[in-house]
Formats: C-alpha cells, sequence, structure tokens
C-alpha cells in the first residue's frame, strides 16, 4: 500500500483527489490537509454518514509528523506549494504537485533536494488526460513548427495568470524551439502588453472571464496553415484524480523531478 498525504484536501480538485484515494484498493490515506478544517475528521468535513478516524492538520508539517508516509499530494495555492513540497522531500517522501505558481527556477531547487535525498516529484500544470496529450502533440509540432503561441483561458478570478497548465507548456515549447516572431517585440508600437508574456522565448495570453474553467490552446502555424491543439475542461474536478493517483503510484520510481503527466505517459 502506498500512504499518501493529500494537502488542499477540502477544495476543488483535493476533495476529488482525496475520494479517488479512499476508493483505491492499492492506496491508503495517512494524512490530510486543510487548515480551514483543521481538527476535524475527515469524514465529517466531506459529509460522509460516518467518521473516518482520520483528522484533519492544519499544516503539511504537522501531517507529515503525525504518520509515516510515501507520498504528498499538494492541490493548494501558489504562495505555499514549494515550502510544502521541500518539507516533504527533505523528510524522504515523494512528491505530486498538481498545484501551480511555481516558476522554472523553483523547479531547480526542488529537483536539486529531491536529488540529493534520492527521491521523485512528479508536477504537472495539469492532470487531466487531454492535457497530458495536447502537452505531448504541442511537443511534437513544436520540433517542425517555427511559429506557435498559447492563449490560455480560466474563470475571472483566478488569480495566477497564465495557468499552470499554459505556464509549464512554455517552458517545454520553448525547450525545443525558441519561436519565431514576425516582429520582434521591441518593435511593438502601440501597447506592448498586447503581444502577451513572454515565457522560455513563448508569447502567452492569457483570458479571465466568467463561464471559463479551464481551457489552453496551442496555435502553430507554417505557411498559410495553422494547427490548433486544445485542451478544454469543464467544471468537474474528478478529471484530474485519475492523473494524480497515477502519478502517485509512479513517483517512488522516480529521481528529481519529472514535469508533466505526458512524460510519465510517454517518456521524454
Amino acid at each position: 500500500m502506498t500512504r499518501i498525504i493529500v494537502a488542499g484536501a477540502t477544495g476543488w480538485t483535493g476533495r476529488a483527489v482525496v475520494e479517488a484515494v479512499l476508493a483505491a484498493d492499492d492506496l491508503t490515506l495517512v494524512g490530510a490537509v486543510a487548515r480551514s478544517a483543521a481538527g476535524r475528521d475527515l469524514g465529517e468535513v466531506l459529509g460522509r454518514p460516518a467518521p473516518l478516524g482520520l483528522t484533519v492538520a492544519a499544516t503539511v508539517e504537522e501531517a507529515l509528523a503525525a504518520a509515516p508516509a510515501d507520498v504528498l499530494i499538494d492541490y493548494t495555492k501558489p504562495g505555499v506549494v514549494k515550502g510544502h513540497v521541500l518539507a516533504a522531500v527533505a523528510r524522504g517522501v515523494a512528491a505530486v504537485v498538481g498545484t501551480s505558481g511555481l516558476t522554472a527556477e523553483d523547479f531547480a531547487e526542488i529537483d536539486a533536494a529531491a536529488r540529493a535525498q534520492g527521491v521523485g516529484v512528479v508536477a504537472s500544470g495539469n492532470f487531466a488526460l487531454t492535457a497530458a496529450l495536447l502537452s505531448h502533440f504541442s511537443l511534437i509540432a513544436a520540433r517542425y513548427i517555427e511559429h506557435f503561441e498559447i492563449i490560455d483561458y480560466a474563470k475571472a478570478a483566478k488569480p495566477d495568470a497564465p495557468s499552470g497548465t499554459a505556464r509549464e507548456l512554455a517552458e517545454r515549447l520553448g525547450d525545443v524551439r525558441r519561436p519565431a516572431l514576425g516582429l520582434p517585440l521591441d518593435q511593438v508600437t502601440g501597447s506592448r502588453e498586447a503581444r502577451g508574456g513572454t515565457i522560455n522565448g513563448v508569447q502567452v495570453h492569457s483570458v479571465r472571464l466568467p463561464s471559463f474553467a479551464a481551457t489552453v490552446d496551442a496555435l502553430f502555424t507554417v505557411g498559410n496553415s495553422r494547427l490548433k491543439i486544445t485542451h478544454d475542461a469543464g467544471a468537474d474536478a474528478t478529471i484530474y484524480a485519475d492523473g494524480t493517483l497515477l502519478a502517485a503510484r509512479r513517483v517512488k520510481d522516480v529521481s528529481g523531478v519529472v514535469r508533466g503527466l505526458d512524460t510519465l505517459l510517454f517518456g521524454g
């Protein structure tokens, strides 16, 4: 049995992951972290008819100290996720990171710490299968097409821009090649910001409007032809649970940071 702690256990995605862990035959939930529900039985928090006998912890450090664990799954907030992962790694606990907001520099620091401890960290901006395929196909397309940009859409109140999915995709596409620009950015007249943000050489545009949940378009053009690869998710967090649990099962075979669910599925 793989022993799991879920941080952000009462959040939108975290709750779906907790339910999936509880339903799995090969995983056991040994810790749940949610500051707002700290001290309460997890079964009560989830609205179950009977208690689970698992008290919700206020912090990741508290949960790590309370019970031996193999994997920390984090669906919390950008400002705290790095500290959570480093705390787990320091104890020799692997991590699966679904929280967005970490930069390439953050991942480099986490990778060094994880390798020093001989543990793995799997981080993905999106653990949905369709998002993994978006990344996989886009990385292939970038080998052959030199013009590409990314548009990401999310709800109006989403705090991070771009989304973790879009940021991760841009960083990885930029490692394949830096896309060609028809006009250098320093020659843009009017509002330079209208050309989007630059992440690892890739232009990323974030749209924040009501009715969107999580959509990312990878746009490629060659000559007069265009290719658009889209991941489009609705308001159902269960789509992320299967990929998260797949990562939790495989992270023990990893050393250092692996970025992207597609890497686990297809290698790379």
